[in-house]
């Protein structure tokens, strides 16, 4: 295995809350209120949709995609949701600094150096929208393909508290069974003082719809001991993810970060004087920096 090199799981298409529109020559991000499933593939007008999309919109009221059936790939929740306070590099969209709130792995002049992370509003260099959470969901859709995946990433609290919590409580209630549970991801609304009482939306996943808990546990073990018979070792499979997850410093796509960055980083959430120019300036002094006190 090539080291350097994460080992994520196969993609077979996105799952977004929103796209890239442009304005006055400048390309920002706009939230929806509905799932939008896109293909790999990116055109002039953008994302091009994968048919999937056009499928499970026929069976939406008024045609909005707000619930999708999934399964997870892993019984592990934390191998089918990796969410960090991530630092990426507006230019290149390599990640800077990643960390988890208590330790982070930060790129500086003379190399990679592990040291704390007192997160995002407390980082020197971070603070001001730098870095910000970013979680990255692979669910499985449909039985085309066993092992290809589609992801959401996000950079918001909620979405990345609520998938965090119920795949966690979902782990546990099964008995380690997650990858077996029957599960739909499902948009929700909420309005706060921080949000001006407009509606945001954020990604939960709940037990497919008509299925109890009780009844998704049953089936969850049912299916597991069947493919167990059949010879599908899950374990293998969490274990051979947990060691290609590990195989690199950082988990990023090379051809995909500048996409990321536009969509989930855009420039104007770092405050209306930020600018990439200034931006690139304090990522290289901090790179110049020779105290590892300093966090960025």
């Amino acid at each position: 295995m090539i080291k350097g090199l994460a080992i994520t799981p196969p993609v077979l298409g996105r799952i977004s809350i929103g796209r890239v529109v442009e304005k006055n020559g400048i390309r920002l991000p706009q939230k929806d209120n509905q799932f939008t499933i896109t293909s790999q593939i990116q055109e002039k007008d953008g994302w091009v949709l994968h048919p999937l999309d056009e499928e499970l919109r026929k069976e939406a009221p008024n045609n909005k995609l707000r619930t999708i059936p999934v399964r997870m790939l892993f019984n592990e929740a934390d191998l089918n949701l990796r969410a960090e306070y991530t630092m990426f590099d507006r230019k290149s969209g390599r990640p800077m600094c990643v960390g988890n709130g208590d330790t982070c792995k930060r790129l500086t002049q003379s190399g990679v150096q592990s040291l704390p992370c007192p997160g995002p509003t407390l980082c020197e260099f971070g603070k001001g929208g730098l870095c910000k959470p970013y979680g990255r969901l692979n669910v499985k859709i449909g039985d085309d393909d066993d092992l290809g995946t589609f992801i959401f990433r996000t950079t918001g609290y909620n979405s990345i508290r609520t998938l965090a919590a119920r795949l966690s409580y979902y782990q546990a209630v099964s008995g380690g069974l997650l990858a077996y549970m029957p599960l739909e991801l499902k948009l929700r609304g909420k309005s706060t003082t921080q949000s001006r009482r407009t509606p945001i939306f954020y990604v939960d996943l709940v037990i497919k719809e008509g299925v109890s808990l009780q009844e998704a546990v049953a089936e969850a073990k049912e299916t597991a001991n069947k493919m167990a018979e059949e010879g599908v070792n899950q374990a293998a499979l969490d274990a051979a993810a947990a060691k290609g997850f590990g195989n690199a410093l950082f988990e990023y796509d090379e051809e995909e970060m500048t996409e990321v960055v536009e969509e989930l980083y855009p420039l104007s959430s770092v405050g209306p004087a930020t600018n990439s120019s200034l931006i690139t300036s304090k990522l290289r002094k901090g790179l110049e920096s020779q105290h590892s006190s300093e966090y960025w």
